[in-house]
């Protein structure tokens, strides 16, 4: 069976402000999101963070006269959070339970070719079990297996799922599943805390599949905090805890389970202090990659250009997995490499980084369970 993970970075639709040129353009924008949601969740709006929501709304050219600018609006349902008294917009509500509304990104359309061009790696890598990545919802997944993978003279997948997690944007983990190897069961991992509180950005999506081989094999799909935007001290700890508990639950699943598998984007290089409780400290997870039967192509990463730096996407498999693996492989057609694209070979049909599939090469194991 070939088992495969795939950052799409969404099917049809993207958050406007994730879709520009550059992830340098958009991340003043998701910061600042990110902000006015963190802010409106306080129990009590002191004047300091009546100030700091005006500010922020401020900065974005129509957010406070008409709750909406180019890459955010505001959504009241009940209540104001701004109104205009005597020529000054203020923060009408005392707190969050004052009113009742939310601040959404707003969404762009992925243009066609590219979105082609994420179906044509999906049919590249004639994946039984596909990890998917920032999918919108099972809907857009389903959609786009039905639709898009038969377009491109590809075999759509038998089972599809998904379940919405932590990320209001629209950035899902799921999974797609040839015939027979059925999904059995699933658990999601949304509402797993520890003293400092929602651990997954996502989720850490957990399904059992059977192999027909009477063991069956258990999946773990992750996407890992971003170094994106934000503080990083604070990112490189929540992603820091999202490795301990990813690997609390593996050291679980293999008390009674042989076949395991960690995968997705883990947002972080293999020896970065974050990672470290999932790969370091005696961790007997193989990452494919480092497999001596995994073939590359000389680029040690997997995201971008290919260097060491963007090396975020993982296929770790538990020693049982890695002595069964006959082969590995990873698919970077669908990335546009270095400003002209000419790192690398890619897809004739991306003239450009717009035409991309994604940022993220796809990698693959071939296993023989």
């Amino acid at each position: 069976m070939r088992i495969a993970t795939f950052n799409v970075e969404n099917m049809f639709e993207r958050p406007l402000a994730m879709n520009l040129s550059s992830w340098e353009d958009g991340k003043k924008i998701l910061k600042d999101f990110d902000d006015l949601t963190n802010l409106i969740q306080n129990k009590l709006y002191t004047d300091q963070i009546k100030q700091e929501i005006l500010k922020i709304m401020g900065q974005h050219k129509g957010l406070m006269a008409n709750h909406s600018s180019k890459f955010i609006s505001l959504v009241e349902v009940r209540e104001k959070l701004v109104k205009k008294l005597k020529g000054e917009y203020v923060v009408v509500p005392s707190g969050r339970d004052k009113w009742v509304g939310w601040f959404e990104l707003k969404k762009d359309t992925i243009k066609e070719v590219a979105i082609e061009n994420t179906a044509r790696v999906i049919n590249e890598l004639k994946a039984d079990v596909l990890c998917v990545v920032e999918a919108e919802n099972r809907i857009s997944l389903k959609r786009f297996n039905e639709m898009m993978l038969p377009k491109l003279n590809g075999q759509p997948f038998d089972h599809i799922m998904l379940v919405d997690g932590n990320d209001d944007r629209g950035i899902d983990v799921g999974i797609a599943t040839r015939k027979p190897f059925v999904i059995k069961s699933m658990v999601s991992h949304i509402d797993d805390n520890d003293n400092d509180g929602q651990i997954f950005s996502r989720d850490c999506a957990e399904y059992h599949l059977s192999t027909g081989s009477g063991k069956d094999l258990v999946i773990l799909i992750n996407h890992f905090k971003s170094k994106g935007f934000g503080n990083q001290q604070d990112n490189n700890k929540k992603r820091r805890r999202q490795a301990k508990r990813v690997k609390d639950i593996y050291d679980e699943l293999a008390k009674d389970f042989d076949c395991v598998i960690v995968a997705g984007d883990l947002n972080d290089t293999p020896d970065s202090a974050p990672l470290k409780p999932l790969l370091g400290n005696g961790s007997n997870l193989v990452d494919v990659m480092n497999h001596d039967k995994f073939v590359g192509d000389g680029r040690p990463g997997t995201h971008s250009n290919g260097a060491k730096g963007g090396k975020l996407d993982y296929i770790l498999m538990s020693p049982e997995v890695g002595k069964k693996t006959k082969l590995g492989g990873i698919e970077r057609r669908g990335v546009w490499g270095g400003k002209n694209g000419d790192l690398f070979a890619h897809f004739p049909e991306i003239k450009s980084a717009k035409d991309a599939a994604s940022d993220h090469a796809a990698l693959w194991i071939d296993v023989d369970l």
